[in-house]
């Protein structure tokens, strides 16, 4: 279980996330919605502690996440994976290495500095890539690939770690809809064949109705909304996005959360 305890976040006088408090079980696809400058990609990066929290607690299975330094910090960091927007692969290297830097903390760091890579983790990568259709791309530099392919390999990477959790910052917000759907069948399969908890940052509405179980909605840094799709009504909708909100839909009325 993740556990979010009045998460807070201030930049100077604004406040950026506002004590949300949340609850997620092992084994989650959770979609966290809202417009931009909600408070979504600041909330992913205080639980993978890129950025710390001004207030409140994260827990992770009973341990403080929020009080965790150095080492224990580190390895915080292979358990809960981030996937971001950027992609941020190193261009100049191939796939397949892109890959094996999620294994840095699997491996003696000698081996990642000097390329030096145990077969078996060498498999590991190459079996990621395979299960994402990207597999024959192992040997071609990272920059020559389309957006939708580099989000793969980024995931790949992420996967690689062995994480409990993945936690994705608007991974397909520039990407068509076509290579959209890629990535977002990917997290799924994630989430569906190794029980990995996903929270994943998502604008399109769609996307986040047809891929996640359950939607948690952002409003100027307030949780706001905390349920399943079909709870999310028009007027739900129209309060998370204003005019940018999805057509009607014929579902029960918002839960809203104080």
């Amino acid at each position: 279980m993740l556990e979010l305890r009045g998460l807070t976040r201030r930049f100077g006088a604004v406040t950026a996330v506002d004590a949300v408090s949340l609850a997620v079980p092992d084994g989650q696809m959770v979609g966290i919605i809202g417009r931009s400058g909600a408070g979504k990609s600041t909330l992913l990066r205080m639980v993978n502690r890129l950025c710390d929290p001004s207030e409140g607690r994260i827990l992770h299975r009973g341990r403080d996440v929020t009080a965790l330094r150095g080492a224990a910090l580190r390895r915080w960091r292979t358990d809960c994976a981030m996937v971001f927007q950027q992609f941020n692969l190193v261009p100049r290297l191939d796939v397949l290495t892109n890959v094996l830097v999620g294994r840095l903390n699997h491996v003696a760091p000698w081996r990642g500095l000097s390329g030096l890579w145990p077969e078996s983790d060498r498999a590991i990568a190459l079996a990621a890539l395979e299960q994402f259709d990207i597999g024959t791309l192992a040997a071609q530099r990272a920059d020559s690939l389309s957006g939708g392919q580099q989000q793969r390999v980024a995931i790949a990477r992420a996967l690689v770690q062995e994480p409990a959790i993945m936690l994705a910052d608007e991974p397909v917000a520039s990407l068509d809809p076509r290579n959209a759907g890629l990535v977002m069948d990917a997290l799924a399969e994630i989430n569906r064949t190794y029980g990995i908890t996903v929270l994943v940052n998502l604008h399109s509405l769609d996307l986040a109705r047809r891929y996640c179980g359950r939607l948690v909605g952002l409003a100027a840094g307030r949780l706001v909304f905390d349920g399943p799709p079909a709870a999310l009504t028009d007027d739900a909708a129209r309060r998370l996005y204003g005019m940018e909100a999805a057509g009607p839909v014929a579902v029960p009325r918002l839960r809203a959360i104080a």
